[in-house]
């Protein structure tokens, strides 16, 4: 078959999606299959198929004049800025997408539910479509606008993005999502027929990720200090603000530590200014983007996941298969992958006096860190089988298909 992978968000970027998108198209081509991967490209300027290197720069596709014709048309449509932002993404996206053309694909598998409805406005009839949502976009988007955006309109985009997020689940012939807990907010929240979702966890190429742990880097573990280690993005949700009132709290109490926070995004800047004015300067470090985290992770001690929101992360994944402790926040689809005690430490969403406590008792007490990393470890690379993971999916396939033949 020829697959399309497609995202609506800016590729390539740090994080699951992206990761998710390479280790599927590396596995259908050893099957046989030809699979391009889509998305956005930086700051969203243009759209493009990634591994043929061919794009549709957002100039090109409308001229000045015609852009400008469109921002008074948004702007008079959706009042809301936030919604008049993405409904213009939106349609750069669609409009670039059409030119790079759908007609070759036997299948396409979206990852998300921006790329879910404006493909499904405009692939043929008969072409099969599968979705997998990697997150609540609603439950992101909102948060955003209440509390960081706070637009006086945000009730308006509230609605629109409650709306984006029932149309996205349903407009694939069957729509994957990797846990209970993103299966109940769809159904129970936004009204998603139960039949329309597969729960089947992302699998991971473990064997990949271990085989890179050996690779060199300039970066050196400290020989005195225990490492805490966070990997992911660095925005408002993730919770980095919370990692660094807990560390400052760690400090008066023991100071055989240090934290790398790996990672890039919006907030960087003003963590690294909260570490600095928090004095720990010396203690925290910033590593940015970076290609050798199975390295960083193998001489660390305590990954530590302080997000607000999530659904199955990343970090926590790679972290387990490294055979390392983890302390994450027991929200979203988290509590799924992490059995509290046993392999791992599930802590209050920002509550960051509570964080301190665990990521003190596990700098106190190394037995038992370790057995949380060795159980995580036996864990992990049963329940992230890649081939288990790889079958389900393409069992989806087969019935997406045969879905649309019957319909």
């Amino acid at each position: 078959m020829k697959i399309l992978l497609a995202t609506f968000w800016i590729t390539p970027h740090v994080g699951g999606v992206w990761n998710y998108m390479q280790q599927l198209k590396e596995k259908l081509e050893s099957f046989g299959h030809e699979v391009d991967l889509l998305g956005y490209g930086e700051d969203y300027n243009y759209v493009h198929i990634i591994n043929e290197n061919r794009r549709i720069e957002k100039d090109k596709l409308i001229p000045l004049s015609t852009a400008k014709l469109l921002e008074q048309h948004y702007s008079s449509k959706h009042v809301d800025p936030v919604v008049k932002y993405y409904e213009l993404l939106r349609f750069f996206y669609e409009l670039g997408v059409r030119n790079l053309g759908l007609e070759k694909y036997d299948l396409i598998h979206t990852q998300d539910v921006f790329s879910s409805v404006c493909i499904n406005r405009i692939k043929s009839n008969t072409t099969p479509l599968v979705a997998t949502l990697h997150g609540c976009v609603a439950h992101e988007m909102k948060h955003d606008v209440t509390h960081v955006h706070k637009t006086p309109t945000s009730n308006l985009a509230c609605g629109y993005f409650d709306n984006l997020e029932f149309e996205g689940a349903t407009s694939a012939e069957i729509t994957i999502v990797a846990n209970e807990w993103l299966k109940n907010i769809l159904t129970g929240e936004f009204h998603v027929p139960a039949e329309q979702l597969k729960v089947f966890h992302y699998g991971y190429d473990t064997e990949s990720f271990l085989k890179r742990i050996n690779e060199k880097s300039a970066i050196q573990r400290p020989i005195d200090k225990k490492v805490i280690i966070y990997t992911g993005r660095l925005n408002e949700y993730k919770g980095v603000h919370h990692l660094i009132s807990a560390l400052t709290q760690l400090k008066n109490s023991r100071n055989d530590w240090v934290c790398w926070i790996v990672g890039d995004g919006p907030m960087l800047v003003e963590l690294i200014n909260k570490s600095k004015a928090s004095g720990l300067e010396n203690d925290v470090f910033f590593f940015g983007k970076r290609d050798d985290i199975p390295y960083l992770l193998s001489i660390s001690d305590i990954l530590v996941l302080p997000t607000l929101m999530e659904n199955q992360p990343l970090s926590v994944i790679e972290a387990q298969i490294t055979g390392k402790a983890v302390i994450a926040s027991d929200v979203g689809g988290v509590p799924e992958i992490i059995e509290h005690g046993i392999t791992g430490v599930l802590t209050p969403a920002g509550d960051a006096q509570m964080l301190c406590i665990n990521i003190n008792y596990l700098l106190e007490h190394d037995q038992y860190r370790c057995s949380l990393g060795a159980n995580a470890q036996k864990w992990g690379l049963e329940h992230w089988s890649p081939d288990k993971a790889f079958q389900n999916v393409l069992g989806v396939y087969e019935s997406a298909i045969s879905k649309k033949k019957n319909s």
